[in-house]
């Protein structure tokens, strides 16, 4: 059996070494023991013993070939659901579909990446779970109004409940980190469609908070017809941190007749 992984930089790999936080973790999927899971970069395994223990129908998406290797010697009752790959770049619905929840102590150099990425498959993932670098988990669950509340926190939040469950030390890891990490659950929301133009819903967020200090008029005119009337309206004296998911949604749906 292969005995040991060595974490590499260049994958943002850091090994959890707390086998109580990886059972807490492998415990926010607890509501979901019915709906396949996918378990993103497990490495050596860590956070998976506790998802075969806990009697999930799962497949591990790993990049790393040493580790794939490790997985394949030490996890026999998981052989033929190792996928060698790159999760941002799999084809999610061929794994499983229609439904699955993502779990994972996700590569920190990629996290923003991973999340963008489910949410195109947000009508099959009813959770997703696990450890991320703490700043972004702030971000992810972050109320208006908030520092750290900006684009991820409300294209994830129009279609997900977002949970900041726990703190994690930078203490158990292999090799530490040099930030602290964190536990989130993100839950669907239920909704089926935002009630709104979804790609311009995109294009408007992301504006405005690339110009987060500016003004909504002011960073939005650029997209809209000269003397829009839209451009009138109370809403545009605010700054992108000012509004919720709901007043996005409503933005995006009143400017479609004037997106130039």
């Amino acid at each position: 059996m292969k005995r040991y992984v060595k974490p590499k930089k260049s994958l943002g790999q850091h090994f959890l070494t707390d086998m109580e936080i990886a059972r807490k973790i492998a415990d926010t999927l607890s509501l979901y023991k019915n709906v396949p899971v996918i378990e993103v970069g497990p490495g050596t395994g860590v956070l998976t013993r506790f998802l075969i223990e806990g009697g999930y129908r799962l497949k591990v998406i790993e990049l790393d070939r040493e580790s794939v290797e490790y997985l394949n010697d030490n996890f026999p009752q998981l052989r033929g659901n190792i996928i060698e790959g790159d999760f941002l770049k799999t084809d999610l619905a061929k794994l499983f579909g229609p439904e699955f929840c993502v779990i994972g102590n996700y590569p920190y150099n990629i996290s923003s990446q991973i999340f963008f990425k489910v949410l195109e498959y947000k009508d099959m993932i009813p959770c997703c779970s696990g450890m991320i670098q703490k700043e972004v988990a702030e971000r992810l669950a972050a109320a208006p109004g908030s520092k750290t509340y900006g684009i991820l926190s409300v294209l994830i939040q129009a279609w997900y409940d977002v949970e900041y469950l726990f703190t994690v030390s930078e203490k158990v890891f292999n090799p530490p980190p040099k930030v602290k990490s964190a536990v989130i659950r993100m839950t669907r929301n239920g909704k089926t469609e935002l009630g709104c133009n979804e790609t311009l819903f995109k294009r408007v967020v992301k504006t405005a908070f690339n110009q987060r200090r500016k003004t909504m008029r002011n960073s939005l005119k650029g997209i809209l017809v000269p003397g829009a009337a839209i451009l009138s309206d109370k809403i545009m004296d605010l700054r992108p941190e000012q509004l919720s998911v709901e007043q996005f949604v409503k933005l995006a749906a009143d400017i479609e007749e004037y997106v130039s």
